[in-house]
């Protein structure tokens, strides 16, 4: 992505900013780039377990408890 749409400005203690920053020249990578990434990652996750918290009762109900019973049924 080379546009920015908006710019958020974001607090973080100065031990985290050293590890982002470090990581940064590891990987030869704008720490605004790892952010972004991180923060893609962590809103997939989230939603993910909204889906799956909400799926859950329902999977029971059929007799799906763990995730061993749905690759049974799937395989």
């Amino acid at each position: 992505m080379c546009y920015m749409d908006t710019t958020l400005n974001v607090r973080m203690p100065t031990e985290l900013k050293r590890q982002l920053e470090e990581l940064s020249r590891r990987q030869h990578r704008s720490s605004s780039e790892l952010v972004r990434e991180s923060l893609r990652r962590f809103i997939v996750a989230e939603q993910f377990a909204a889906v799956r918290k909400s799926t859950v009762p329902l999977a029971e109900a059929q007799g799906f408890i763990t995730d061993d019973d749905i690759f049974k049924a799937i395989s």
